[in-house]
């Protein structure tokens, strides 16, 4: 199960990202911000353009709309507050953003084998999608991400508009306006790494450095701001991040 592309930019589209806070819009080609401590950016820039980035190997259509993805599966909890703005940085309401992610070993419901583990899989564990708010909020339960051979610990992410929701849970129509992927805090993985059952998992790590599909521009790149929800890393945390779509 690898996924290396290096194909950061995906058709004509570009995102706005950000994460907290109000500052001025930055332009495309503008200096990243400053590192952290841990190495990396500042997540501090709202409405900043940055290329969208790949969809990968693992997407399945058919994912149910709901704000739980984790049937049951083992995990550090994981609550994300996602919110969609658009070109001028209004909350989009009535946007669906869909989420899917490989379990605490690497593992992608409909893929299950490809990170080296046998586990039941019916193509829907860790998948799915919430539509955002009035104030253009989608909120989700999930579990941290494991990792596979070949990338850093991440989430895919699709914002769709003009959706239908079907009556069996699902949802039909209208179009995707974004594709991307969520980053987690380097030192945040490496204390979850610790835990069971991440710590099972053998496959070799790659760091958020190391990675070929984060590009280190922090927030403008889909970096997490993460918020840890008690005082050792199996508690859990939040995760937060602004994304701005435009066609």
């Amino acid at each position: 199960m690898t996924d290396t592309s290096d194909a950061r930019k995906i058709g004509r589209r570009t995102v706005l990202a950000a994460a907290g806070g109000a500052a001025a819009a930055l332009t495309v080609g503008a200096a990243a911000p400053p590192k952290d401590a841990d190495g990396t950016r500042d997540a501090a820039a709202v409405c900043t353009l940055t290329t969208e980035l790949t969809e990968g190997p693992y997407y399945l259509d058919g994912a149910l709309v709901r704000a739980d993805l984790t049937e049951g599966k083992p995990g550090i909890p994981l609550k994300l507050a996602l919110t969609v703005v658009d070109a001028a940085c209004a909350p989009l309401p009535g946007a669906l953003v869909e989420l899917w992610h490989a379990d605490a070993l690497g593992e992608y419901s409909g893929f299950v084998g490809a990170n080296g583990h046998q586990e039941p899989d019916d193509r829907t564990f860790l998948r799915g999608g919430v539509l955002t708010d009035a104030g253009g909020v989608a909120r989700f339960t999930t579990i941290y991400p494991g990792w596979y051979r070949g990338r850093c610990v991440h989430i895919h992410v699709k914002v769709h508009t003009g959706v239908t929701v079907t009556p069996d849970g699902h949802f039909t129509g209208g179009s995707t306006v974004h594709t991307g992927q969520l980053f987690f805090n380097e030192t945040v993985t490496a204390a979850v790494a610790r835990v069971s059952p991440y710590s099972t998992n053998t496959v070799p790590r790659t760091t958020l450095a190391q990675d070929s599909i984060y590009d280190d521009r922090g927030a403008r790149s889909g970096l997490l701001t993460l918020t840890a929800l008690g005082g050792s890393a199996s508690s859990g945390y939040t995760g937060t991040l602004t994304l701005g779509v435009a066609d």
